[in-house]
């Protein structure tokens, strides 16, 4: 090869305004500086180890070639009737029901397949970070409306104001990432009500859905026929059991938006880890572990929001999710970012600035912290907090 040569520069970036997240960031540093890290979204402790014995069988059973492309039939029958006994809606197991390969390739081949270029997609900022790079892959145009700080609340008047002809989809997210709010009943009969004569899709992240706390229930949009009847609906394994690093979730969807779906899912990742389908199939015969999941995790959070009311944050709400928003400005007029850094640097506690999970720059003294940790690891996070 001849070194004189300048390497090529195409104008290759279909994401020109995208770098490294804030979460590989401040994930980087909480390691660099041994901070606690309560930034990023995972758990610090382990699995149920019966979950692992499941997937260590199918594995020994010899289920270690391709899976059937929409998913191993016996995960997809037990999907469809969990959300038949939670929610009330019957998802046919065989052209409804598609396993993928996390939540995230969930989201972004619903777009993909649904979203053309000068479509309009309405996103509710702020919002998981995945969406916005999702939409403009697929060459749509991104309407964001705020929810309405402090308590994060969904503007249904600037909802039914962004809504044009060009309208394609509305992306909902509940419980939400980053705020822990939740929508409720009259939420989702308001969003019915403002899509009913149209052919608006929506697109619901529903990850969080066994972590809603406080005796709530958990809103899903299959639960509404005028909205399940036009909605993807996407959930996680990795948040509900643990296991974030095995990269498994689902959609469920009408059979017409499905077969959609599946046409763009075949050629992104065809098909999903076979022994862990499997494995998750036999572990879902118990429901146990999701039926339980809001009181384990409620415990972690109550523990952690009554160290903070001690300290100069200012709790905000936390009805799901395991996430914990804090207003900051009483201890500094730093940028989100700036005091982010500064909280991993000086204080030795990772966080997330919530002004990431905007489009544009929105600064609002709030921080997000994970309380998906061991009582150990949130008692030190707090030792440390309550000395500044």
């Amino acid at each position: 090869m001849d070194s004189t040569l300048a390497p090529l520069t195409p104008p290759l970036s279909r994401l020109p305004n995208v770098g490294t997240t804030i979460f590989t960031v401040m994930s980087a540093l909480a390691a660099e500086k041994n901070a606690v890290n309560l930034g990023q979204g995972f758990p610090d402790f382990d699995c149920d180890p019966r979950i692992v014995d499941a997937v260590t069988g199918a594995m020994r059973a010899g289920h270690n070639q391709y899976p059937p492309m929409a998913g191993v039939p016996k995960l997809r029958e037990a999907i469809a009737n969990k959300i038949a006994t939670l929610y009330g809606r019957t998802y046919d197991a065989n052209s409804e029901i598609t396993i993928t390969a996390g939540a995230t390739q969930a989201l972004i081949t619903a777009i993909l397949c649904a979203v053309h270029p000068g479509d309009e997609v309405i996103v509710l900022e702020p919002c998981y970070d995945s969406y916005i790079p999702s939409i403009e892959l697929a060459g749509g145009t991104v309407v964001p409306v705020e929810l309405e700080a402090p308590a994060f609340r969904i503007p249904f008047d600037k909802l039914a104001a962004a809504i044009t002809p060009r309208t394609r989809m509305i992306l909902i997210n509940t419980p939400h990432n980053p705020t822990g709010t939740i929508w409720r009943t009259e939420d989702m009969n308001q969003l019915a009500d403002l899509l009913a004569g149209t052919d608006i899709l929506v697109l619901s992240d529903e990850v969080y859905e066994h972590m809603v706390y406080d005796g709530q229930r958990h809103e899903s949009v299959a639960r509404h026929p005028e909205l399940a009847r036009r909605s993807f609906v996407v959930s996680s394994f990795g948040k509900t059991y643990h296991v974030t690093g095995w990269k498994v979730g689902f959609v469920a969807a009408p059979a017409a938006l499905s077969a959609e779906f599946r046409k763009v899912h075949q050629f992104n990742v065809f098909t999903v880890n076979t022994p862990v389908q499997h494995g998750l199939a036999d572990y879902m015969a118990d429901p146990k572990p999701y039926l339980e999941l809001a009181a384990f995790y409620q415990a972690k959070r109550d523990f952690f929001r009554t160290g903070l009311a001690t300290t100069r944050f200012k709790l905000l709400p936390s009805d799901g999710t395991y996430f914990q928003c804090v207003d900051y400005s009483a201890i500094s007029d730093m940028s989100e970012a700036d005091f982010s850094m500064w909280l991993t640097r000086e204080i030795g506690v990772a966080a997330i600035p919530v002004s990431a999970f905007y489009s544009q720059t929105r600064e609002s003294g709030v921080v997000r912290f994970c309380f998906a940790k061991k009582e150990e690891t949130l008692a030190l996070a707090l030792e440390r907090l309550a000395r500044i």
